[in-house]
């Protein structure tokens, strides 16, 4: 247990110290970047608040690669030092030896899935709503257990949008009603549709029933019409990208919103890969590390260092970009949510064994 606590400990200064490094690197690169893009409309506390929210999400996402960083860099300095000599030489092989730092491994995955996705989801709305009010822009669409709303205004008056259904992209509205307000913020009228077809600039209604409210009696005031129009200054493009990303949203409250989704009628397939993604997390974490193990272990000689460090870098980003592949074609419908999370680290977490083994025992 002391010489597993050993490598445990060495694994995790390791991590930091290259968790720190990509902090301060990502941190200074973002805040230039900030300050070129929303330097005319925001000040110096307000880029660095922008900075310091947008920096979890991007070291989340590298976070594969500070992993194995980590891991060369461990197993690099205990080759160097021979310490896997002496291991080996004390009867402990070299699988033994990775015990620790693999369980550690499936900790830090753990803990990034269950405690930094809700942080990294909470830091990257935050961002989203920065970044939408200093463009001037505001989602238009949330969803709810009563079903999809939306939102659409211009300078004259503002309209809520509540729909039981649509299809696929939100242009279709089932069993919709339409609230208008004026600019002073009093109700003008409400218009009920059976269904309700987003167009060029406008929403084209049927099976209307249409009440003003400014009458004494919107009921006795109120008309039926087979079919009308109302103006809209919404698109397609805007009610697909006002769900955003589904990094924003935490893994807890993943399932829930997926649901929502669904019976909203929306397509929630790009939201069901995410969520097997993040649950593969710890094992893809596993895979990068062994793949470190795999090249790095052996006892180093001469320039042979800096080949192993290259393959070993260069096999994590192929299976980073296969990952990436399989997501796609999991949020295409082309294979299942579960095998495009799950295939790829398992093979990545088989192929490392098999290089282990084979160094050890031929």
């Amino acid at each position: 247990m002391i010489l597993h606590r050993y490598f445990a400990r060495r694994f995790v200064m390791a991590f930091l110290g290259t968790l720190g490094v990509f902090f301060v690197m990502l941190g200074l690169i973002d805040f230039v970047e900030k300050a070129r893009r929303y330097g005319d409309a925001a000040g110096l506390g307000e880029l660095l608040t922008l900075s310091l929210l947008s920096v979890p999400a991007e070291l989340y996402e590298i976070l594969p690669l500070i992993v194995i960083i980590s891991g060369i860099a461990l197993f690099l300095g205990l080759a160097r030092s021979s310490e896997l000599v002496v291991t080996r030489a004390a009867g402990r092989s070299a699988l033994s030896a990775l015990l620790a730092p693999v369980v550690m491994t499936l900790l830090l995955g753990l803990a990034a899935v269950a405690l930094i996705n809700p942080l990294v989801a909470a830091t990257s709305r935050a961002y989203e709503a920065h970044t939408d009010s200093l463009r001037g822009e505001e989602r238009v669409v949330s969803l709810s257990e009563d079903g999809l709303w939306l939102r659409q205004g211009d300078g004259e008056a503002q309209t809520v949008i509540r729909a039981r259904a649509s299809n696929l992209d939100g242009t279709v509205l089932h069993d919709a009603t339409f609230l208008s307000y004026d600019n002073g913020g009093l109700p003008r009228q409400r218009v009920e549709a059976s269904l309700a077809e987003l167009q060029d600039g406008h929403w084209l209604l049927r099976g209307v029933k249409r009440w003003p409210l400014s009458a004494d009696n919107p009921e006795t005031a109120a008309e039926r019409m087979p079919q009308m129009t109302l103006a809209s200054s919404l698109t397609a493009n805007q009610i697909r990208d006002s769900f955003g990303d589904p990094a924003t949203i935490s893994v807890w409250k993943l399932p829930g919103f997926i649901e929502r989704l669904k019976a909203a009628g929306f397509a929630a397939r790009r939201h069901q890969v995410f969520l097997q993604t993040e649950l593969a997390q710890p094992a893809f974490l596993t895979a990068m590390l062994l793949i470190g193990a795999g090249f790095t272990m052996r006892h180093q000689r001469g320039g042979r260092v800096g080949v192993m460090v290259l393959g070993a870098i260069l096999l994590s980003f192929g299976v980073y970009f296969l990952r990436n592949f399989a997501q796609i074609l999991g949020e295409n419908g082309q294979i299942p949510p579960f095998m495009a999370a799950w295939a790829p680290p398992i093979a990545a977490i088989l192929s490392s064994l098999g290089l282990l083994l084979h160094l050890e025992d031929g």
